[in-house]
């Protein structure tokens, strides 16, 4: 260990040290427990002591020093503190297996020009925050945050070092490496906004220093540097000894076998590996020239890699590819996601809103602009220009971190690997034991010098055959050719022997055990404190506040003459009847710039007579659908209001807990249950007038917080979503094998216990029971409700509280299910961490997960040993794929390079599949284990007594596992005296 293991001094902020990969974008750094870094210098005596040993040993430790890096590493260097390293070896632990993998990376030094470092564009000179680290913690601490160690040449010298395509830069007054990512760590979105006018020359030349270019770089081997790679690799090395050893020992037909297997297989491999480095490299490569702002109102046409945080960015109207992740100050963009999410219907981007809030990008998604994804269209509404500010770039960008954990994997966690390599290990022990005996027993038989190193080497082979990991190699190439043959394609084979250990598999519901799209059923007009009979045709209703928020609270778009938006939102408004226009024509209506206008359908019999004729309604604002706040809203107006109006839609207990009391019905919780107790899903909407804004600019002005709160309760919505035919049979067969199948996902709560009712994932005669948690709020305590599936409403109206309380949680959980929203997930995580075990176990329903929660989820189930199966559209379980043992993705979108199985038919009957070939690839790969061990140590013991007895083999004893025809296609080995 070296003299400066740790990594930080004092209590650093969070996410700042030498790695951080705790607040890397990356899904899966959940399951890094810790990180250790260890500095290197350079050290005479220890080079030379280095190059005698190598010397000494005939080149032998070069070929074991590139197998294990630090080896050589910590021979040849000297431990020192990070200020003064030169090498530094990685060492991460993982929470699963507690097992350490080591890294080396070398710390590289650039000159800086002298650039200024000091202030963000437009930044108070009081606010003493750095250009480079906008940050949330004492400012004290980042006053200096980019000072840069100075050389004796007097130079600014930047020191970093470069681990899995991200940058690490050295931190001189926290005597630590902090990634550069965090630099920006805690702007605000006014900060963000003040970025507007653009970083200066000098400026941008200092950060692209800082940042490095704004590349996503696939490293792409020569076959040359392939096939030394391969050579190399300390399997063929081993059958390298054997081929040569059988050719001193004139056993030539055999030797010429494995070297042509050997040799073929070397080729496939290479040919493999290059392919799919150059098809990465191909899908990830990026190189557009945009446009960025320059103070003084200037703008410059550059080369995407010369991007640097702090950029701003000029969109063209057209649209086109996003070469970084930015954040949308002004205008709006339709894009396409695919890429990230797998979810192939365009979204809407909007205007990142000012204030002191600070800026993340999950938070502010629906403003982020995230590398990868395509612009479809961009829209001008204030200025004449769509702008966005560079946040992330290279591997920082939410698409870098997509290509990282493609390169670098996380190791798979399987036993039988392990043991695997452990029995391994025991054979190369005994094959040892062995040679020391028979070189005894063959010296005292006065056997010739040569004929004794020959038969003792040739022992060795005997014991630890070569061609042992090719034949499982096989088993499981077989299976994903049998796999590939159903629709079923895996990029990452050794995982196709963990879904035959499968335990446990999540499911998505819409899109996945559900169908994609939803039917409107109709709406539940609200009148005073009652609520009227169902509508089936929306467009019937009278003219008023709910016919007006179901045509405008939405997020469609025109996209060359076709609309594009959430496929709710377009069913939604088809069924009330009016056309959505943009451009020009809409901003005509009110005489200024509007988003849109939504015009109701003309001449319609049942408008005619009406006491308020219908006008079209213009967009001024809207606050796109957020996961984490589960509703959105837009601002209207329309020639003739007193006042301009907000209208919100979004999930049924969020949008009535944002209403005035007195405008929620007693019978809202048995309204909406009525109807999410039948499978349908249901949206509520509210509205509320806006006095408070004396104009219409104003109005386009007002937040969020602003718009959403004493709110009016219109009515609701509901529509419908079928269960896919394949999802019950499957869901029945999987339970019928004692595999627990659990559902995740962003529904009410209501509504994914009927799909688990409807689909078998809770049996008829099996108890239903939901958990309600509440956080610590007034002085009390965090506190827990069970509630039993037929009373689960009861908390919105008369509880039985010993009801609740008499019920405790059963130790089978095929007898009980437990059903918990992602709220209650969420404390139960924080608040009862002894308690969650027990409810992960019995869990089955787990509803309005957010997709961090989703990835969340499936960490704490591996947690508890079992061997986790995801099952997704692809949408919103990009975390969750890749974190899961197993993650089958459904999207046929560039997004399902994120799972190691994506199936071409979109339904869940692939999952049985998957986990039959798994089974049958494991129990293969077992059987070949056990045939080739047995009967290598058969012949060894055999040998072992010919050696003993001084006898001789009729052809020399050379017969294993690894020679001759197997026994089933030709003759039994046989030895003679």
């Amino acid at each position: 260990m070296s003299a400066d293991s740790s990594p930080l001094v004092g209590n650093p902020p969070t996410g700042y040290g030498t790695l951080t990969i705790e607040t890397s974008i990356d899904p899966l750094s959940s399951s890094v427990s810790s990180v250790r870094l260890s500095g290197y210098c350079g050290s005479p005596w220890r080079v030379i002591g280095y190059h005698i040993v190598v010397w000494m040993m005939a080149g032998i430790p070069l070929l074991l020093f590139r197998w294990k890096p630090v080896w050589g590493v910590r021979l040849r260097l000297q431990p020192c503190n990070l200020a003064r390293a030169e090498t530094l070896v990685i060492e991460i632990r993982d929470k699963e297996d507690s097992s350490w993998q080591l890294y080396t990376v070398q710390v590289q030094t650039e000159a800086i020009s002298e650039g200024s470092l000091e202030l963000p564009p437009q930044a108070q000179v009081e606010d003493g925050r750095s250009q480079v680290a906008v940050g949330a913690v004492p400012e004290r601490a980042w006053k200096d945050t980019a000072q840069l160690r100075r050389t004796e040449e007097a130079q600014r010298t930047l020191r970093y070092y470069l681990f899995q395509g991200r940058r690490y830069i050295w931190i001189e007054t926290q005597q630590a490496f902090c990634q550069v990512s965090l630099l920006d760590h805690g702007r605000t979105c006014d900060d963000i906004h003040r970025s507007c006018t653009g970083l200066s020359l000098q400026d941008q030349t200092v950060r692209k220093t800082i940042y490095g270019p704004n590349m996503i770089s696939v490293p792409v081997k020569s076959y040359f540097q392939l096939l030394v790679d391969e050579a190399l690799n300390p399997y063929y090395g081993f059958q390298a000894f054997s081929i040569a050893l059988w050719l001193a020992d004139h056993y030539y037909w055999y030797a010429l076998c494995i070297f042509l297997i050997s040799a073929v297989s070397i080729c496939l491999s290479i040919y493999k590996t290059r392919k799919q480095s150059q098809t990465l490299r191909d899908m990830v490569k990026l190189s557009v020239r945009v446009c960025v702002c320059r103070p003084g109102g200037e703008e410059e046409w550059v080369d995407s890699s010369e991007l640097v945080p702090g950029d701003c960015l000029v969109l063209p109207q057209e649209g086109g590819p996003m070469p970084c992740d930015a954040a949308l100050v002004a205008g709006e963009c339709v894009v396409n996601e695919s890429s990230l999410t797998g979810e192939s219907v365009p979204v809407l981007k909007t205007a990142l809103p000012e204030g002191p809030v600070p800026y993340f990008p999950e938070t502010h998604r629906r403003h982020t602009l995230f590398c990868g994804t395509l612009i479809l269209q961009a829209r001008a509404f204030v200025g004449p220009h769509v702008l966005a500010v560079v946040t992330q770039t290279g591997f920082c960008t939410a698409k870098g971190g997509l290509v990282s954990s493609i390169l670098h994997p996380r190791p798979i966690n399987f036993k039988f690997y392990k043991h695997s390599m452990k029995f391994v290990a025991a054979l190369s022990v005994l094959a040892l034991l062995g040679t020391i005996y028979s070189i005894f027993i063959l010296h005292r038989n006065r056997v010739p010098l040569n004929e004794i190193v020959i038969r003792a080497l040739d022992l060795v082979t005997v014991v630890v055959p070569p061609a042992l990991p090719a034949a499982m190699t096989v088993c499981t190439l077989y299976a994903q050719s049998r796999l590939r043959s159903q629709g079923i394609f895996c990029i990452h084979p050794p995982r196709i022997n963990l879904g035959g250990k499968l335990r446990l598999v999540c499911f998505d519901k819409t899109g996945t055990l559900t169908e994609d799209g939803l039917d409107v059923m109709g709406v539940v007009p609200l009148k005073g404190q009652e609520f009227l009979p169902l509508v089936p045709e929306p467009r019937h209703l009278p003219m008023g506040p709910l016919l007006r928020a179901l045509a405008t609270c939405h997020t469609l778009s025109w996209l060359q003459d076709t609309p594009v938006g959430d496929p709710m939102d377009l069913k939604m408004v088809e069924s009330t009847g009016w056309v959505l226009e943009e451009g020009p024509s809409a901003d005509m209506e009110l005489g200024t710039q509007v988003l849109a206008v939504m015009k109701p359908p003309l001449r319609e019999p049942h408008l005619q007579g009406m006491e308020e004729p219908p006008v079209p309604v213009s967009i001024l604002s809207r606050f796109p659908f957020s996961s984490a706040l589960q509703r959105m809203s837009v601002v209207v107006a329309w020639p003739g209001a007193a006042q301009p109006e907000a209208y919100v839609k979004g999930s049924p207990e969020l949008v009535a807990g944002l209403c005035n009391p007195e405008t929620v019905p007693t019978s809202f919780a048995q309204m909406l249950q009525s109807y999410t107790a039948t499978g349908y899903r249901v949206v509520a909407l509210a509205s509320k007038p806006l006095p408070i804004a004396p104009s219409l600019e104003a109005a386009r002005q007002l937040t969020r917080d602003t718009v959403e709160r004493e709110l009016r309760l219109l009515g609701l919505l509901v529509m419908r979503n079928l269960l896919k035919p394949q999802t019950t049979p499957v869901i029945q067969a999987l339970r019928r094998t004692c595999i627990r199948t659990v559902m995740v996902t962003g529904d009410n709560l209501q509504t994914a216990v009927t799909v688990a009712q409807s689909c078998g994932m809770v049996g008829p005669q099996e108890r239903l029971v939901i958990i309600h948690a509440t956080p610590p709020e007034q002085g009390q305590p965090a506190s827990l409700e069970l509630l039993p599936v037929e009373s689960s409403a009861a908390k919105n109206g008369a509880k039985d509280p010993d009801q609740a309380a008499s019920y405790t949680m059963e130790p089978d959980p095929r007898s009980s299910h437990l059903a918990l929203s992602g709220s209650t997930f969420g404390v139960l995580l924080k608040h009862f961490p002894k308690l969650l075990p027990k409810v992960l176990v019995q869990g089955t329903v787990f509803a309005r997960m957010a997709p961090e929660q989703k990835t969340e989820l499936v960490c704490e189930l591996q947690k508890l040993q079992y061997c986790v199966g995801m099952c997704g559209d692809g949408a919103n379980d990009c975390g969750a794929l890749k974190a899961a043992d197993v993650g089958i993705s459904l999207s046929q979108a560039e997004a399902s390079v994120v799972s190691p199985f994506t199936s071409s038919v979109a339904s869940i009957e692939c999952v049985p599949m998957v986990i039959r070939e798994g089974r049958c690839s494991l129990d293969t790969s077992f059987s070949v284990f056990k045939y080739m061990a047995l009967y290598s140590l058969t012949q060894f013991i055999s040998v072992l007594i010919l050696y003993t007895v001084s006898a001789r083999s009729q052809s020399r004893p050379r017969a294993g596992p690894q020679r001759g025809p197997p026994p089933c296609a030709g003759e039994p080995s046989r030895f003679g005296s």
